[in-house]
């Protein structure tokens, strides 16, 4: 494994930079996460960048439909040993992170694409709480699986999901849109309202689950009100059904789009986002908006 000694990053971290290769490894990166609240070291089993949706506003260049490719298993429990040892151990906060995000939150499957596409998922999960043991941070800081739910019909996924639960775990389910059986226009892909319900209930019944939701102007437009109705609709269903949703991370772009789907994408004004916030939790749920 190739390790950067005398500077574990190519640069500070910010909101502003999320590169996956600021740490000179493959599999594992620090970031500083406006969501998380302080510094999130990521997983990425998509180093092929490759991913199975192709949301509009993905900031992963060179992007490509597929899925993650076979992973070095002893490499990644490496890599991710070294970097819990720069961050938990060694100065990397002082060196590298800016004083007010000074706090490690959670290591979270992330990256380059969708990570439960990794056929080694599941012992990637493993290796995460091992390392966690052995650094004493089981409990301590969060496991968190960034996902756009697709694979959860698959029995490993679900049983690493429930793996997850007892090392802290949580699921951030990508949710954008609300699913109607058509071409999706923000994740570009053709999702029924079964499977979505089917998913999310998966999730939420296995390891606590909130909702991510990404929103944003195209051409300068917010969302029709359609489109969120659809989306409070769809959400409070699932509540009345009694899917146990912890709340939703609401959060608009702070990076610029990397594909050229994403060309007319802007940030929305704060009132927008606080007012769709507001009917968010008239359903009852907590909401966490990072804008």
């Amino acid at each position: 494994m190739k390790i950067v000694s005398d500077s574990p990053l190519k640069h500070r971290l910010s909101v502003e930079k999320h590169d996956r290769d600021n740490a000179g490894l493959t599999y594992v990166y620090p970031v500083v996460s406006r969501r998380a609240g302080g510094v999130s070291v990521g997983i990425n089993l998509n180093p092929n960048n490759a991913c199975n949706w192709r949301c509009i506003y993905c900031q992963v260049p060179d992007l490509e439909r597929g899925a993650a490719p076979h992973i070095d298993l002893l490499q990644l429990e490496d890599e991710l040993r070294w970097m819990l040892q720069q961050i938990v151990r060694g100065d990397f906060m002082q060196s590298s992170v800016p004083e007010e995000a000074r706090r490690l939150n959670d290591i979270a499957f992330s990256g380059n694409g969708e990570p439960t596409t990794c056929k080694q998922f599941s012992q990637s999960v493993e290796i995460v709480g091992r390392v966690l043991e052995d650094f004493g941070l089981v409990g301590k800081i969060k496991l968190v699986l960034i996902t756009n739910g697709s694979q959860l019909g698959r029995p490993e996924v679900l049983s690493a999901l429930e793996n997850m639960r007892q090392l802290n775990g949580e699921v951030w389910f990508k949710f954008d849109r609300a699913p109607d059986g058509r071409f999706n226009p923000v994740n570009q892909v053709v999702l029924s309202s079964t499977q979505v319900a089917r998913r999310m209930a998966s999730a939420a019944a296995r390891c606590s689950t909130w909702l991510q939701t990404c929103m944003f102007a195209r051409n300068g437009e917010p969302p029709s009100d359609e489109e969120i109705v659809a989306w409070l609709d769809f959400v409070k269903a699932r509540l009345d059904e009694g899917v146990a949703l912890k709340g939703v991370l609401l959060y608009g772009l702070a990076r610029r789009p990397m594909l050229p789907e994403g060309a007319g994408l802007s940030a929305l004004p704060a009132e927008w986002m606080e007012a769709f916030k507001a009917r968010i939790e008239g359903l009852g749920l907590e909401v966490r908006l990072s804008l």
